[in-house]
């Protein structure tokens, strides 16, 4: 079975580096992947998203119009992006900027207030991990272990941030189980 998921939010929150991560235990698992980062003038503060495909066999075409699922890190992208999701999908919402709903009654939606939780954990940078981990808790694309193992390979170089990070992904899975 095929998964697309779209990261979108604002340019400076980390959503290319979680496709980035995601596509990295995807593959570490084993699956076939394709990473299509944007990269432009979103990168500047506008609307900035990647594409992550994860398969059990070879991927046809990296390029998705309607993924299977969302990650929307602010209201402009949950606005750009929800209609074109798949039915039966799932939308992740930063309830912290996009307090509003999908209003897609046929996909699973999850607010979740990332950036809050970020702030509470002492760094509003760590949003995007807890985002991430919110969304592998919810929809098992990969599982949590191998996502631990693939945000401590990506930051390997900052060792001091692997525990603030993996805090933030344990924080994401708890806010999917409620």
């Amino acid at each position: 079975m095929q998964h697309e998921v779209m990261f979108a939010g604002f340019g400076g929150q980390g959503i290319l580096m979680i496709g980035k991560i995601l596509a990295h235990a995807a593959l570490e698992e084993g699956r076939e992947v394709a990473w299509i980062p944007s990269y432009g003038p979103e990168m500047r503060g506008g609307t900035a998203y990647c594409l992550v495909a994860i398969s059990d066999r070879p991927i046809g075409s990296p390029i998705i119009k309607n993924p299977r699922h969302l990650v929307a890190m602010n209201r402009p992208s949950l606005e750009k992006f929800a209609a074109k999701v798949k039915p039966g999908g799932i939308i992740l919402i930063n309830s912290s900027l996009a307090p509003d709903k999908s209003g897609r009654p046929d996909v699973d939606e999850l607010a979740v207030p990332v950036t809050d939780i970020a702030k509470d954990l002492g760094s509003v940078r760590a949003a995007n991990i807890v985002a991430l981990g919110a969304f592998v808790a919810r929809s098992g694309i990969v599982s949590f272990e191998s996502i631990q193992a693939a945000v401590k390979e990506e930051f390997a170089e900052k060792q001091k941030l692997i525990p603030l990070e993996m805090e933030a992904l344990e924080k994401g899975r708890q806010a999917a189980a409620k």
